[in-house]
């Protein structure tokens, strides 16, 4: 009967644990995860076959761009930061319910009789396996599941900013450079200014105040350099950053012409927002990890239950000499915590984890906004650039007439060297607000994709979310 009675009450509490496993349930609360049906400011766009949201910056058909995002996804620190919390996230989710697995630990103990006349040596195992019931289980799942979430979406973001910046830190470069060339033939052409007029002044042709003029306009051009060589400067250092380089390659330093960005395909539909923008992963994640901080919450109102058991070994010290025998103790049964008064402070924990849960459902939405926002003031921003591009190449068309014309003129001796200069300045000008225009489109595209939160997918090992997402439901 003994024996029957042993066997019963663990079975008994077994059923009783399982009953009540799923007495209470945190519910994940509904995301509004509502878009727009189509981008406003993409109406107008032509059809083109699509950019691929992975590899968006090859529609510059730039190598040296293909190289340098290659290279910084592999050395940039910010990335190699983000891939280790991630990998510590990985470590900790693969054992996010051992709390809630039986436990076996080892101690050891010398206590002495009140009287001092005894000495023991205790050594025990004792064993406890809490059962998470009343939601604490899947409340414990949720908030691992969250922080793993949160840690990829962390190294996502990282990736695509990564990108952006340097596709970015590139043109600005070559834009630099290409101003530094034409600031280069506006000196010459001043300088030519600079002799024609001194040779006129000679003539009695001018005055030594056109003189002082053209000095005056030669140093202002000579000034102007030292902005985009700063700029190139800072670009090629930039760039070294991002790649964990400590100075820049010299071959970056080799004027090239800008990248060419070919046709704009039409960007990713604006439910794709939600799988690609990081921002909105991160937001996700927090929600998932805040109903795991409210389940916890929750489960705190009630008992704590489980198993425990322990096996106890003691020899008195003093009389072990002549007594080689020891003591053992076992003991089973049930583990029981009942919270009984606080002060109502389990009942305020969870009132605020409520509030919180809220809270992170609300920031959800708000990253979707941003993430809409930002992507229709991109669009805007690049249909706006697109037209500044037009126009100022067909104000550079205009002053390469204009030059050509000049020349014509010049060889029929219908007009002067000191004439052509000031028509080879206007176009260079012309030629330099070109170089910033194409770049400022280039900027506004390269903004566009990293709001849209394009970047290469993440290898197969640093992606593996699906269970996470999976318990998360």
């Amino acid at each position: 009967m003994n024996l029957l009675r042993r066997c019963l009450v663990p079975s008994a509490l077994a059923v009783l644990a399982l009953a009540l496993a799923g007495c209470i349930n945190t519910p994940l609360p509904k995301l509004d995860r509502s878009m727009p049906a189509h981008w406003r400011n993409a109406t107008g766009a032509p059809a083109r076959p699509p950019v691929d949201l992975h590899a968006w910056w090859k529609a510059f058909h730039d190598p040296l761009l293909d190289r340098l995002v290659d290279r910084a996804l592999h050395d940039n620190p910010d990335v190699a930061i983000a891939r280790e919390h991630l990998r510590a996230a990985r470590a900790l989710y693969g054992d996010r319910m051992a709390p809630l697995r039986p436990q076996l630990n080892l101690h050891t103990a010398n206590p002495i009789d009140p009287d001092a006349s005894a000495s023991y040596f205790v050594i025990g195992f004792d064993s406890s396996w809490e059962l998470g019931l009343f939601g604490r289980g899947q409340a414990t799942d949720r908030i691992a599941s969250g922080h793993y979430l949160d840690a990829v979406a962390t190294l996502r973001a990282a990736r695509v900013s990564l990108v952006a910046e340097v596709a970015r830190d590139l043109v600005r470069l070559r834009t630099a450079q290409r101003q530094v060339r034409l600031l280069g033939h506006i000196v010459q052409a001043r300088r030519r200014q600079v002799v024609l007029t001194h040779k006129r002044v000679q003539l009695r042709l001018s005055s030594e105040a056109e003189l002082t003029r053209a000095r005056a306009a030669l140093e202002t051009a000579r000034a102007a350099l030292a902005a985009p060589r700063m700029q190139v400067d800072a670009a090629a250092h930039q760039l070294a950053l991002l790649l964990g380089r400590s100075e820049p390659d010299p071959t970056w330093l080799t004027s090239a012409s800008l990248p060419k960005l070919g046709p704009h395909g039409p960007i990713a539909a604006p439910a794709a927002l939600l799988r690609s923008r990081p921002g909105i992963a991160q937001a996700e994640a927090q929600v998932v990890a805040t109903a795991g901080q409210l389940g916890i919450a929750r489960a705190d109102m009630y008992p704590r239950i489980g198993l425990g058991a322990s096996m106890l070994w003691s020899a008195n010290i003093a009389t072990y000499k002549h007594n080689s025998g020891t003591n053992a103790i076992a003991t089973v049964g049930p583990l029981i915590q009942i919270p009984l008064f606080d002060w109502g402070m389990r009942v305020s924990h969870k009132v605020a984890q409520g509030h919180l849960l809220k809270a992170a459902v609300l920031n959800y939405r708000k990253a979707v906004l941003t993430g809409v926002a930002e992507v229709e003031t991109a669009l805007g921003n690049l249909q706006q650039q697109r037209r500044r591009e037009q126009a100022t190449e067909a104000a550079c068309a205009a002053w390469k007439q204009a030059s050509a014309t000049q020349d014509t003129r010049r060889h029929l001796g219908l007009s002067s060297d000191l004439d052509g200069a000031d028509i080879r300045i206007a176009r260079a000008r012309a030629e330099i607000q070109l170089a910033s225009a194409r770049s400022d489109r280039d900027l506004a595209y390269i903004a566009l994709y990293k709001a849209l939160g394009g970047a290469p997918p993440l290898p197969s090992r640093d992606d593996s979310v699906a269970s996470a997402r999976r318990s998360t439901r």
